[in-house]
């Protein structure tokens, strides 16, 4: 073939094929590759995804605990023995708060409230007196309405002063400390108004060495 004949091989192969052109360029330049586009990785994606779940579960939290501290329940810590040998000082306790919003206040209910003659501080006592009752006690036994209760949650053969006959106003009751002879409570400061009522002393739930059910 001579050397005519290969540059008109050249030149035809250079021509249409079916009607399209040939690339003799084929493959392009790899070192002349378009920059990427920048985009979002994973990574960031997902650092973007825990962080956001992280805000929305303390957000979730804190409106939880807003609800049960303010409507459910709320948790106190004991500063003395006035309630010995039920509450020591330093237990910690749960209260109920929505309890008596369905149910009256019932004797011997433990039962947490702010003090009536200074509100800001907080008691916990025993409900011993009812609206209306009568209370007595006489050589370490209480009466309610002339008759003798037990009061099994104090120890045997406790000794306390005398007090009344008084009758627990409309609408108040008759706290007292199972601690009797170490208790700043009705005896001294009067009856309890309902509306000072915060809830009931349900449980106790450290020292894990007592932790129990309260009764």
């Amino acid at each position: 073939m001579t050397e005519h004949g290969v540059e008109d091989s050249q030149q035809n192969n250079e021509q249409d094929f079916q009607g399209k052109k040939v690339d003799n360029n084929y493959p392009p330049d790899q070192g002349k590759a378009e920059a990427p586009e920048v985009v979002a990785t994973g990574d960031t994606i997902g650092q973007k995804g825990f962080y956001r779940e992280v805000l929305e579960a303390v957000v979730i939290a804190v409106i939880l605990a807003t609800v049960i501290r303010v409507f459910l329940f709320q948790f106190f810590v004991i500063p003395t023995g006035s309630m010995e040998p039920t509450l020591t000082e330093g237990d910690m306790i749960v209260v109920n708060k929505i309890v008596f919003r369905f149910a009256k206040p019932q004797r011997g209910d433990v039962t947490v409230f702010k003090y009536p003659v200074d509100p800001k501080r907080v008691f916990v006592k025993r409900l011993i007196g009812l609206p209306g009752e009568v209370v007595q006690i006489k050589e370490s036994t209480l009466y309610i309405n002339g008759r003798v209760v037990e009061q099994p949650y104090l120890p045997k053969g406790l000794r306390y002063q005398d007090f009344g006959p008084v009758r627990v106003s409309n609408g108040s009751y008759f706290m007292m400390g199972d601690n009797r002879n170490n208790s700043q409570d009705s005896r001294f400061w009067g009856t309890l108004p309902r509306e000072n009522i915060i809830g009931k002393a349900i449980f106790i739930y450290w020292p894990i060495s007592r932790i129990r059910v309260l009764h």
